[in-house]
């Protein structure tokens, strides 16, 4: 009797875990009927309509509402970059938020930057704070 009960645990043991297992494969369809694949020309567009974001450092020559000249260095030669600037553009200036109407010729400035149909659009521009000419302040007397 014991060994007819252990046989009938083990095979039922056996039927369950086979059981789990077919529960977790991946079912596959009946030959003939369609199954949804993505293609893989999907993942392609996706990854190709997200341009890569570029930093370029340097001093501003010129800036209005809509657009920053900025001089610098790219790869150790002297470059010249012009970034379109639209509503979507972040401007920080000495660590507030501020406008590209504040940022003026010969702010030093770090634009990051993603290229949109060959055009350079600014999406960070952050200007560096002004040193303060007079130094440090004087120490409190006692």
């Amino acid at each position: 009797m014991k060994r007819l009960f252990a046989a009938f645990v083990g095979v039922a043991f056996v039927a369950g875990s086979i059981g789990a297992a077919l529960a977790q494969s991946p079912t596959t369809s009946a030959p003939g009927t369609p199954t949804e694949k993505k293609p893989a020309a999907d993942k392609m567009d996706k990854s190709a309509k997200k341009p890569s974001t570029k930093t370029a450092v340097g001093t501003v020559k010129s800036a209005s509402p809509d657009s920053i000249v900025v001089a610098g260095k790219e790869k150790g030669k002297e470059a010249e970059w012009t970034f379109a600037v639209d509503d979507k553009t972040k401007v920080k200036k000495a660590g507030k938020d501020s406008t590209a109407k504040d940022i003026a010729a010969g702010d030093k400035v770090t634009v990051r930057y993603m290229d949109h149909d060959g055009k350079a659009t600014a999406m960070n521009v952050n200007v560096s704070a002004a040193k303060k000419a007079e130094g440090k302040p004087a120490a409190e007397k006692k």
